[in-house]
């Protein structure tokens, strides 16, 4: 095994280095190579008429010219080839007709590709078009990377975690990947196989980080003609990942990062034991265990339910949002309960229940007694219920749906379910029937409006925002409320009653 050597320079501009071929190859330029390899990377272009251009050189670039103080050719491109540029350009005119033969022979000496420029190209559209190619290359990286993020996130989520974020590890690579345990043996592999001499590399490589508390967390090398790398993975349990892979493209680092952190966590000794009993609990529940039974194998209760909207659109960000909040029980699947048969057909569901169901992109927590309290977190909007028992959460779940719609219309980045108050001195049943009575000549989306109106405070724009609905819609619906109910909707006294009754009716 071999230590890499870097072959760009130690300082690069933030986007990927272009071939010079991907230069010449433009039609519009007329660029003309005379010697050297078209595949050497070019990092930038810099413009310099200095007999000796050494001290303002950085390495990696296109050096461009027009020979105004060129004396010594030979003297002149050893010095260029010292700096470390990447290549010479050559402009013909107007102190040259064409380019000197004793610099094509030096340049060819020395292996330092140099390439015509054309009377009518100006040294600035070379340099403009080099930046819009690494502009391009860049972007392409980033969409390469992205991709790949999103395929080891996908993975992560299979059923075999581990092989399955090591194969689209080894895919995304065009590599092999590789798991090696504390002993520095195989534990898991994918991807292609790679010759003896390589293997043997990429274990003597895993052996430079070993468990040492401290030590590096990564190392990169060659051998039997690949590029290797190995990571350690987080845990404390000395597992390392090992990749060999052809080429290194810049952003391979990035896209192996994120499977180090995704095997960490799958691999994290503790994790086991914790989805062996949440694993265990759903199998008990789905064989029809009360759910009273089955929470305790949880955590502690009682239970607080959280409904959340919002993040920054990652693939981790609901992850990230219950370790904040300190629980590993996230349900992101509501896709589709709203309007679900049980909705539609109202059986086993309280009046108004259907309004407060989760929405799509609603992401759920349930949050054991042990967890802090709910706390605002950036980026998102929460909606927290009140502590509930196992018996009781499908009225939390409800009762968190609404806060988070009130947080959302008052635009506030966490909304608390409020308890009964006053209301809850009146027998529910008596309560109820009277509200039944009240509420009658309304229809559903009428009620859902008025209840939405009143709770945000008589607030045309801000209830149009609750509801989806236009703002002259809303005044037409709270118009026609209040001709059904034969109600001043501006009387103080007649909008307590009319949410005391909205409260019992949905209770």
């Amino acid at each position: 095994m071999t230590s890499t050597t870097p072959s760009e320079p130690a300082s690069t501009p933030p986007a990927p280095p272009v071939p010079l071929a991907a230069l010449l190859a433009r039609r519009d330029l007329g660029l003309r190579l005379l010697t050297g390899s078209e595949d050497v990377p070019l990092h930038w272009v810099h413009t310099s008429e200095m007999a000796d251009p050494y001290p303002y050189l950085l390495g990696g670039e296109l050096l461009m010219t027009a020979g105004v103080l060129l004396t010594d050719p030979a003297h002149y491109v050893s010095r260029v080839v010292e700096a470390g540029a990447a290549a010479l350009g050559f402009g013909v005119t107007p102190v040259y007709d064409t380019v000197p033969a004793e610099l094509v022979e030096a340049c060819a000496r020395h292996g330092l590709p140099l390439v015509e420029v054309p009377p009518k190209t100006p040294f600035t559209a070379v340099a403009r078009a080099l930046w819009r190619l690494m502009a391009e290359a860049r972007l392409h990286e980033l969409r390469r990377v992205t991709e790949a993020q999103q395929s080891l996130a996908t993975a992560a989520a299979r059923p075999a975690p581990v092989p399955a974020v090591l194969g689209a590890l080894a895919s995304r690579l065009g590599g092999r990947a590789v798991l090696f345990g504390a002993d520095g043996t195989e534990s898991a592999a994918a991807g292609r196989t790679v010759p003896a001499e390589a293997a043997r590399a990429l274990r003597e490589l895993v052996g430079v980080l070993g468990p040492r508390p401290g030590g590096p967390a990564s190392a990169s090398g060659d051998g039997g003609g690949l590029r290797l790398a190995a990571y350690a993975l987080g845990g404390g349990d000395g597992l390392t990942l090992g990749v060999a892979t052809e080429r290194r493209d810049p952003g391979d680092h990035t896209i192996a990062g994120v499977a180090v952190v995704l095997l960490s966590l799958l691999t994290a000794p503790h994790r086991g034991a914790d989805v062996t009993v949440r694993d265990g609990a759903l199998v008990r529940l789905l064989l029809g265990a009360a759910p009273e039974e089955v929470a305790g194998a949880l955590g502690a209760g009682p239970w607080t339910v959280v409904h959340a909207r919002g993040g920054d659109g990652t693939p981790f960000a609901a992850a990230a949002l219950a370790a904040a909040l300190g629980t590993p029980l996230v349900d992101t699947g509501m896709g589709g309960r709203a309007g679900t048969g049980a909705t539609d057909s109202g059986a086993g569901v309280a009046p108004g229940a259907a309004e407060a169901a989760p929405r799509a992109g609603t992401v759920r927590l349930l949050l054991p007694a042990s967890a802090p309290d709910p706390a605002p977190q950036p980026g998102w909007t929460l909606g927290v219920a009140a502590p509930a028992g196992a018996r009781d959460l499908a009225g939390a779940d409800t009762e968190a749906a609404r806060a988070l719609r009130r947080a959302e219309a008052a635009r506030t980045p966490l909304a608390r379910h409020r308890p009964a108050g006053f209301a809850g001195l009146v027998d529910p049943a008596e309560a109820a029937a009277y509200a039944r009575t009240l509420l009658a000549p309304l229809t559903e989306p009428l009620t859902e409006t008025l209840r939405v109106w009143l709770s945000l405070h008589g607030s045309w724009d801000r209830t149009a925002v609750a509801t989806g609905l236009h703002r002259n819609t809303v005044r037409q619906r709270i118009a026609r409320c209040a001709a059904l109910l034969d109600r001043d909707l501006d009387d103080p006294d007649v909008r307590m009653e009319l949410w005391f009754a909205l409260g019992s009716a949905s209770g």
